[in-house]
């Protein structure tokens, strides 16, 4: 089998088979890659949601891309619509957008955009056209008249459907200012919050004329103003010359656990008063939550110190004992039994008495000193053991300082309360 192609001369040569296959090879091979070419386009048009259009103003000719015909929502039998005709499809607030547009396009200018939106099938979209003046046929665009009939032969355009776009932004935008809401709102709150407590539980070191005895304590309020709960403590002289020492924490977080707090700690400023021990002023409080406080519960250590025996004789409900600091050893002294305060009524406190020496610390605490939710309870306990051994009873101050650094500083998730009393000589 031969053909005949032209050849620059006169002469015409006919083809052999292999040229001829070759030829017909190497057409049906562009023609694959127009093919694949053509579907890329499409796929890409897809996915960027964009599609492009040309109309031809001399020749009235217009070539929309498949995915133009998406965007607008217009049925593809009914062709392309003139660029007079897209007025239709815009919201009437921003027909003056494309009017923009179009007299950009009539002056001249290469290129220019608009966004506006479009009503398709009963929805609102947002679009972002990109219109280009077509080169006249000596390569100068035309830069009178009007797209109607100006110099101007023809517009290139691009079309996006940007809604998505558009869509996530104000999601975002809403996000940041419910975020920026929220964190003044938490702001205002954690300094509510924090005044109140400072009303009730004042975060100054006490001030006991006690012979040779020093005092300190800190309340360290959580990072988080959702996570401020109910720690406190408490230490007062009494009428017959002992000293009530006491710490605890309320159940919850936020006012009701502040506010329970209070209810219970000015509880047991009065009850003091009567000079009971301290088991019997854990059985009063108990019922007090029992019966006052529904739905709390509450621990705490309450304990009396002799100045002068300098025997501490105390009890706790659910508590974490306290640690014991001497001779440079820290440890935890053995709890008497006690359950925490609101769980029932069936259960009797326990007393237990330790005799203090000159040097010793004894160091209070609520858990929220030991407990982190990146660490386990025993952890936690071992690093403030390590950091209690260091307590001067003399610079209790400067001393608690040092050990909330050496624990790792506030617990993001809890507050804590510490009252330490040092043994001077």
């Amino acid at each position: 089998m031969v053909g005949v192609v032209p050849s620059s001369s006169q002469d015409r040569r006919p083809l052999t088979a292999e040229e001829l296959v070759r030829q017909l090879t190497d057409q049906q091979a562009a023609e694959r890659e127009a093919a694949m070419l053509s579907i890329q386009l499409a796929h890409a048009q897809r996915l960027g949601n964009m599609g492009w259009a040309r109309w031809d103003l001399r020749s009235g000719e217009i070539t929309w891309s498949e995915h133009v015909y998406v965007i607008f929502g217009r049925d593809r039998e009914r062709g392309p619509a003139a660029l007079a005709d897209l007025a239709a499809y815009i919201d009437p607030a921003d027909a003056a957008a494309l009017d923009r547009l179009l007299d950009a396009v009539e002056a001249g200018v290469s290129p220019i955009q608009a966004e506006f939106r479009i009503r398709r099938a009963g929805e609102v979209r947002n679009v972002r056209m990109v219109l280009e003046p077509l080169p006249a046929a000596d390569g100068v665009s035309g830069v009178s008249g009007g797209p109607g009939g100006s110099g101007v032969p023809g517009v290139h355009g691009v079309i996006q459907d940007i809604t998505g776009r558009r869509r996530a932004e104000r999601l975002m935008s809403e996000s940041r200012r419910q975020l920026l809401e929220e964190r003044e709102k938490a702001a205002v709150d954690r300094t509510i919050m924090l005044a109140m407590r400072e009303a009730i539980l004042p975060a100054e070191t006490p001030c006991l004329a006690l012979p040779r005895t020093n005092v300190a304590v800190r309340y360290v309020p959580a990072e988080k103003t959702a996570s401020l709960g109910g720690d406190w403590f408490e230490a007062a002289g009494l009428p017959d010359g002992r000293v009530l020492l006491a710490i605890g924490d309320v159940s919850g977080h936020g006012l009701p656990a502040i506010a329970h707090m209070a209810q219970l700690r000015h509880a047991l400023v009065g009850l003091t008063m009567t000079g009971e021990p301290a088991d019997r002023l854990l059985g009063w409080l108990n019922e007090l939550v029992m019966h006052r406080l529904d739905g709390t519960t509450a621990t705490t250590v309450l304990g009396h110190l002799d100045p002068v025996s300098r025997v501490f004789t105390w009890g706790q409900a659910g508590h974490l004992a306290p640690i014991l600091v001497r001779g440079g050893r820290a440890q935890q002294l053995i709890a008497p039994k006690g359950v925490l305060l609101g769980a029932t009524c069936d259960q009797p406190y326990r007393l237990a008495s330790t005799r203090l020496e000159a040097g010793d610390v004894l160091l209070l605490f609520t858990d929220g000193l030991v407990e982190r939710r990146t660490r386990d309870l025993d952890a936690g306990l071992a690093l403030a053991l390590a950091a209690a051994s260091e307590l001067p009873p003399l610079d209790l101050e400067a001393g608690l300082d040092r050990l909330l650094e050496r624990i790792g500083g506030p617990n993001p998730e809890d507050d804590a309360c510490l009252l330490a009393v040092g043994i001077l000589g």
